[in-house]
């Protein structure tokens, strides 16, 4: 099963907080982040710090100090996110290039997970922050299942 972090979960919860129209660039102390989100405050802290690292949030000090988006959040993608607090998004080991697989020589499959992870990457990367925050967003994929097996259709609109 892929699945990411609790911490990048949170950090998705975060940072879709800070996108929200009425915070639009406002400075928004870690204790008020974690009473809206429910998300413990040490917590919240340390992962509005690594969002800070790798240039997501900006962070204010001072008495009205806190934490807001450092670009607007139709430039902030989930990949990014998700990036920030996981590392590089591989769904198998053979997908990034400096794991020395035994198997490599001979695996028939490796081209195949480098096409999946491309596909899973690509769709995290088009799904931005400002999507995120909406309430209404449209369904970007429909997965078919049982009699319906077959591909993925893309109803995004």
């Amino acid at each position: 099963m892929l699945r990411i972090s609790k911490l990048t979960d949170y950090a998705v919860v975060l940072t879709t907080h800070l996108a929200d129209d009425s915070l639009a660039g406002q400075v928004a102390p870690v204790r008020a982040l974690a009473e809206t989100t429910g998300i413990p405050e040490p917590t919240a802290s340390k992962v509005l710090k690594a969002l800070s690292k790798a240039d997501i949030v900006d962070s204010v000090r001072g008495a009205h100090g806190g934490y807001r988006l450092a670009r607007s959040a139709d430039e902030i993608s989930v990949a990014e996110i998700i990036v920030a607090l996981d590392g590089p998004i591989a769904v198998t080991e053979c997908v990034d290039e400096a794991t020395g697989c035994s198997h490599e020589d001979h695996c028939g499959v490796r081209g195949n997970w480098q096409r999946i992870n491309a596909a899973v990457q690509g769709a995290l990367a088009a799904i931005s922050l400002a999507d995120m925050a909406r309430p209404d967003a449209p369904r970007l994929f429909q997965i078919r299942t049982g009699d319906d097996a077959g591909s993925p259709r893309s109803v995004s609109q």
